[in-house]
């Protein structure tokens, strides 16, 4: 799968947030995507809208040290290593704002048969200004279609 615009995937994503003063939030999409393979990583990319803003998310496959990054309406980067605290960032119109991860699960599978298909799982805490601000879980399944 060394195809730039690699294979066309189906992807459901449950995400759940619990933040630090609230009740839980979950929300399911489902949406069309692709998957690429680089290197020793795969690379699964997709587009949604979220109050009428186009954000482009590739999220990087990789169990030593994933990452979330989205562009367009909203612009971050975050990083996902179970090893360590990682330093990532949120951008919007109002600014810059800095942000930690600290990963409490890391789970990739990516099978490539006659089709290609995989989940991502990820548990981890978003920290901004030394507090934390929540409890994330992501998960993600995709299969080519």
């Amino acid at each position: 799968m060394a195809n730039e615009s690699g294979k066309t995937v189906k992807i459901k994503l449950v995400s759940s947030i619990i933040p630090t003063e609230g009740e839980l939030e979950q929300y399911e999409m489902w949406l069309e995507g692709s998957c690429v393979e680089k290197g020793n990583s795969h690379y699964l990319r997709y587009e949604e809208v979220q109050e009428d803003l186009q954000i482009q998310t590739t999220i990087k496959l990789n169990e030593a040290n994933s990452f979330i990054m989205r562009k367009g309406g909203v612009n971050m980067r975050l990083p996902l290593n179970p090893d360590l605290r990682e330093n990532g960032h949120y951008e919007s119109p109002f600014g810059s704002l800095p942000l930690v991860t600290d990963t409490h699960q890391l789970a990739i599978e990516v099978v490539q048969s006659e089709k290609v298909s995989g989940q991502f799982k990820t548990h981890y805490d978003l920290i901004i200004g030394g507090n934390s601000v929540g409890h994330y879980k992501l998960d993600i399944q995709f299969t080519e279609v």
